[in-house]
């Protein structure tokens, strides 16, 4: 038998049986792949492994051991009768039995190596089927029972059956090929070269593989030409590639994919030791990739030992269908998979969706009914972006100066003629208003810009477009007479003819005017609400503060404003109409006689109606910042010297969430909070401070968080709860650079192992490659391993 055979035979671990010699042939018609989705978290859903596939075998034995048993941290175990007592599961068992599981669904304790290795064929004691298979739930003799469990035969061989599954230097293979220390040697540089090529493109978010890879082909593709060009520069990595084993040359697909996973689970387990049994938030939305699948993306937030707030991306699910169901089942699964419990979750933070936001059959309401304190908060930042399209259509003048809007950017930008013509006239117009004196210059003033598109769904765009029509006002007016001039058809022509007269209309520039003020206020609020460590006592006192510029601006803004239009109307030699002339009212016929005078419609009809529409609408959409929960947060605001702190609402907000607040702590708590006001107002440190997130950091590195626990814990429930979705945003915008039109048929595995490094560069930085190396040897079977380096001491020495 030749070495190949012996290799296959041992790596399969098949023997001649009729029933593995089905496996062999099916396994030929059929290629199976492991994929995260054959690794079930709760033991209590998980099928027997005899029932996976025979050629993931193995590699899902050993997805469960790198894993870990799973043991949920902080959770709240259920209380059942049993005995005549209420008995439960306690979470100080799982630091005496490092084997033993916890099941959700069932309520019961588990043995992961037996349910790994356990061999139902031999007879079994104390349980081992049970452990393995049933799970154990009577807690009465729970201990008694767990200790006969580890003392038994059948969990000792499984737990060695483990070790020596898990240990390859020890395996049949390591005996069949045998390799010296210096090919070893050129191996880890091998391994070491790819991987950091792999982590290179990873982070600038390349394609790895190229259309035709072979060694003759002028452009392999970039993971290629980058390995090339790195053997070309270090000597000693070309001699490992080319003295090398040729069939351990580390550089194959399957070897991409696997090393971009062990990246992935590296970060994801930083991610994981930085939560820690921690109360958490979750930031979902959803998005179409290139290839037109539905993808979720999950964001957890959370505050770090630092008393920082973090907001870490854990993953993309696809998502077959948005019914609430299938969403609420991949939110619990996608937790599960990270040994999270949705016990632990303390707030929701979604988009206007119905199947999300629905009081009664929504996402949020399904999350609440199994933990009522996982409280939901409607995206801040969608919610100002409903006001601001509701302020668009609010009055029928405005509604149709944003009709003209697109199309003056259509005409300019139509051609690179006549974009490269406005550039040329706005930088003409420049150097004029320089040499009058009208503007100044220096380090970054009067750059070069263009005409922005407005976007359908981003009214932050249409702020930057008015502004570039503002300042490039009389450039575009040249080009549009030259369109004029130079047209050839008549519907050109005639179409820019109507432009400039539209342009040059008081309407519009008074309209202009006046939608720069409105969305110059709700674009800081945006910026504000995108922070990643915003927090919502904050954002709701932006919001009050915007809220309160608008009354300001209705009742005292008119006359600024006026005079404002007036001075560019004289400037660009715009008539301005005479504001006690009466007018035929807009919109009506001419027959019915209905007179207005021109201050009417622009001070009531148009400006008085497009505040009136946005303040309405602020209070409707952000009513809930009113809520009793928001309420009582906000007397924590340390704006002012905490001049909003408030005992009795942080008593009831305590109250609030009971999960985390007993009765004892209740009593506690006032006496905390009278102690920790008047030592901040003492404070020297907190005298500047403004923000919440500041405040928490302050309070750890002083210490105060442990002398002051329950207001600590205030202050973290308080900063988890989600203001806006801006971060999952950021991680859609992400996925476009990755998944694009040419690299459309990438699966979702890869792309979601790609995400999580890409996303989080931070921590994706900061771990070693021997980290990943040693992950990676440990994900399947290896040919070949690194050698594993001897460190002396200094008494060996």
């Amino acid at each position: 038998m030749s070495k190949r055979t012996l290799f296959n035979y041992f790596s399969s671990g098949s023997s001649n049986t009729p029933e593995n010699d089905d496996n062999a042939r099916q396994q030929k018609m059929t290629r199976v792949e492991f994929r995260c989705s054959d690794i079930i978290c709760d033991p209590g859903k998980r099928k027997p492994i005899d029932e996976y596939p025979f050629a993931i075998r193995d590699q899902v034995k050993r997805a469960y051991v790198l894993r870990g048993p799973t043991q949920l941290a902080n959770y709240t175990f259920p209380r059942k009768w049993q005995s005549g007592e209420w008995r439960s599961f306690q979470a100080h068992w799982f630091e005496s039995y490092d084997w033993l599981e916890y099941s959700e669904l069932k309520d019961a304790a588990f043995c992961l190596y037996c349910y790994l290795f356990f061999e139902p064929g031999k007879p079994e004691k104390f349980g081992s089927n049970i452990f393995a298979k049933v799970g154990y739930e009577k807690w009465k003799k729970a201990l008694e029972r767990f200790n006969k469990h580890a003392d038994s035969i059948s969990h000792k061989n499984a737990r060695e059956k483990c070790d020596d599954f898990m240990n390859q230097k020890k395996s049949v293979i390591r005996k069949i090929y045998k390799y010296d220390k210096e090919e070893q040697e050129r191996y880890e540089i091998r391994l070491s070269s790819s991987l950091d090529v792999a982590r290179f493109l990873i982070m600038q978010g390349e394609a790895f593989r190229g259309h035709y890879e072979s060694s003759s082909s002028l452009n392999k593709g970039t993971y290629f030409e980058l390995l090339d060009w790195y053997k070309g520069k270090v000597e000693v990595v070309k001699e490992a590639y080319d003295k090398g084993h040729k069939n351990c040359l580390m550089v194959s697909h399957h070897i991409q994919k696997d090393l971009t996973k062990a990246c992935a689970e590296e970060v994801m387990t930083m991610i994981m030791d930085e939560i820690h049994g921690r109360k958490f938030s979750v930031l979902i939305d959803e998005s179409r990739d290139v290839s037109i699948k539905e993808q979720m993306a999950m964001i957890l937030r959370f505050v770090s030992d630092e008393g920082k707030v973090l907001e870490r991306f854990v993953g993309l699910q696809h998502i077959e269908r948005c019914t609430v169901a299938a969403l609420k089942e991949a939110i619990v699964g996608m937790l599960s998979s990270h040994k999270l419990s949705i016990s632990m979750l303390r707030g929701q933070g979604y988009d206007g969706a119905s199947n999300m936001r629905g009081e009664f059959n929504g996402v949020q309401k399904l999350i609440r009914d199994e933990n009522p304190y996982a409280f939901y908060v409607h995206c801040f930042a969608h919610q100002l972006q409903l006001v601001v399209v509701t302020v668009s259509t609010s009055t029928p003048a405005i509604a149709d100066f944003f009709n003209y809007v697109p199309l003056i950017v259509n005409t300019v930008g139509a051609s690179c003629m006549r974009k490269d013509t406005l550039l040329a006239k706005h930088h003409d117009t420049l150097l004029q208003k320089v040499e009058n004196g009208e503007i100044l210059t220096g380090r970054g003033l009067n750059q070069e810009c263009s005409l922005a598109r407005p976007g359908d769904t981003r009214w932050g765009s249409h702020l930057k477009t008015l502004l570039r029509i503002l300042v490039m006002w009389e450039a575009i007016i040249d080009v549009l007479e030259i369109v004029k001039k130079d047209s050839i058809k008549p519907t050109s022509n005639g179409g820019a003819f109507g432009l400039i007269g539209k342009m040059e209309s008081f309407d519009f520039v008074f309209i202009m005017h006046l939608m720069i003020e409105l969305l110059s206020m709700t674009d800081i609020l945006s910026r504000h609400l995108q922070r990643k460590d915003q927090d919502i006592v904050e954002a709701m006192h932006l919001i009050l503060g915007v809220k309160d510029s608008l009354q300001d601006m209705r009742d005292n803004g008119w006359e600024p404003l006026f005079k404002k239009v007036k001075t560019f109307c004289e400037k660009n030699e715009i008539e301005v109409p005479d504001m006690d002339k009466e007018i035929n009212a807009r919109g009506t016929s001419a027959r019915r006689r209905q007179k207005v005078t021109n201050m009417h419609f622009y001070h009531v009809e148009v400006f008085l109606a497009a505040v009136d529409a946005i303040l309405s609408e602020m209070n409707h959409r952000f009513g809930e910042v009113s809520s009793e929960l928001l309420g009582c947060m906000a007397s924590l605001s340390p704006k002012n010297s905490f001049s909003n702190f408030d005992v009795d609402k942080l008593v009831r907000l305590a109250e609030i969430y009971a999960e985390d607040f007993d009765i004892g702590h209740i009593a506690l708590l006032p006496s905390q909070l009278r102690g920790f006001i008047g030592r901040v107002r003492r404070s020297q440190e907190f005298l500047g401070c403004t923000e919440l997130p500041q405040c928490a950091e302050i309070m750890v590195r002083k210490g105060m968080h442990r002398s002051y626990p329950l207001v600590y814990r205030l202050i973290e429930l308080t900063l988890i709860l989600p203001v806006a979705t801006a971060s999952v945003e950021r991680v859609f915008s992400a996925m476009s650079i990755i998944k694009t039109d040419l690299r459309n048929k990438m699966g979702d595995e890869w792309l979601n192992d790609l995400m999580i490094c890409y996303t989080e560069k931070e921590i994706f930085r900061s771990i070693s490659n021997e980290k990943i190396m040693k992950r990676f040897e440990e994900m399947k079977e290896r040919r070949m391993l690194i050698p594993q380096k001897i460190v002396i001491t200094p008494a060996e020495e």
